[in-house]
């Protein structure tokens, strides 16, 4: 099966700023890295300038694209990371060469992608049109204004519109980028990923972009350990009361810092705890529907159905065939097999 190949755009004679060169290193970090161990083959990753073999700058940086728009129109899947300001503002346009290689591979059917103001390239591009939307908060005002076709929410993480996906800014970039791995090559792979760059294995698309992440004074005022608590314990009957008891707080003080520190409620984030782990017992073992029900903590088989329908967007059984037990995980270039639902 051909290697699924992933392409990163680059804008000639612009200075990467800090937030391009994070956002940029995102994409290399996960599509360009060395995780062969983990899904082989891996994805080929590609870097695409107007110029192939240009140059481009940064504080302490130099990327050298060796690939062109051709290339970029080409890929299964082209990401398009922070853009400069003055096309965001519209003071200088997009190059067209960009957006002809955008429109190009959307008519193909690749999967395009922004990160943080990126999107303003995808909507330059007619990408956008009638589509829902977001990108950094302090960019969405003025992507709603500038092109009003585009249906914009500024309040969530990122948004997965199936072929389009376009994501806020810095660490939703990386949330993005993840949730498309596990898009195409299951949870567990994902996961894994996450695990070795230290980030939080799946933040949901419809997470809030604005979360207060107040210092702890301590350790005892953490909520890890009652969260790595209760991820040892999800097949078991879990009560906000009971989480509140094991943090030593009251059941509202506990539903305020949760909800303060990752932008959901107790009982969300349980629920999305337990989706995922019904995911990697579903690609990593034989249990039976009802087994893998009951050791995520969903109760019934029907009651998995329900949920991981809605949030997976496939059945149990048809996301096993996907990502069948103890099978290399193999992808259909720009042909996702499972869509999480972002709203």
């Amino acid at each position: 099966m051909n290697t699924h190949t992933v392409a990163a755009s680059v804008i000639d004679d612009i200075p990467l700023t800090p937030w391009d060169v994070y956002e940029l290193g995102i994409a290399c970090a996960v599509f360009g890295g060395s995780h062969s161990d983990l899904a082989d083959p891996w994805y080929d990753f590609r870097l695409c300038g107007i110029r192939p073999g240009a140059a481009h700058g940064g504080p302490g940086l130099v990327v050298n694209t060796n690939h062109g728009m051709a290339d970029l129109a080409d890929a299964d899947t082209v990401i398009v990371p922070s853009v400069p300001d003055d096309c965001v503002t519209g003071d200088r346009p997009f190059p067209p060469e960009l957006l002809e290689a955008l429109r190009r591979a959307g008519n193909a059917g690749a999967r395009i992608v922004s990160l943080c103001n990126g999107a303003f390239a995808l909507a330059a591009a007619g990408l956008l049109d009638g589509r829902r939307a977001t990108a950094h908060w302090a960019h969405t005002e003025l992507l709603a204004r500038r092109y009003p076709a585009v249906h914009v929410d500024d309040s969530v993480l990122y948004v997965d519109e199936g072929q389009i996906l376009t994501s806020a800014g810095l660490s939703a970039g990386l949330d993005l980028c993840l949730h498309l791995v596990r898009r195409d090559l299951g949870a567990h792979v994902a996961n894994q990923l996450a695990r070795r760059m230290v980030v939080l294995a799946h933040r949901p698309g419809g997470q809030a972009q604005f979360i207060e992440r107040p210092v702890s004074p301590s350790d005892d005022d953490s909520l890890a350990p009652v969260l790595h608590w209760a991820m040892e314990k999800l097949d078991r009957p879990l009560s906000v009361d009971a989480l509140a008891a094991r943090a030593r707080m009251s059941p509202r003080t506990f539903h305020r810092r949760l909800l303060a520190a990752t932008g959901l409620t107790p009982m969300k984030w349980l629920l999305t705890q337990r989706i995922a782990r019904a995911q990697a017992l579903l690609e990593t073992t034989d249990l039976p529907i009802d087994g893998v029900s009951r050791r995520s903590g969903l109760g019934t088989a029907n009651n998995l159905r329900r949920h991981f329908s809605l949030h997976v967007g496939l059945s149990p059984t048809d996301y096993r065939r996907a990502f069948p037990a103890g099978v290399e995980h193999q992808r259909t270039p720009g042909s996702p097999v499972a869509v999480s639902r972002a709203g």
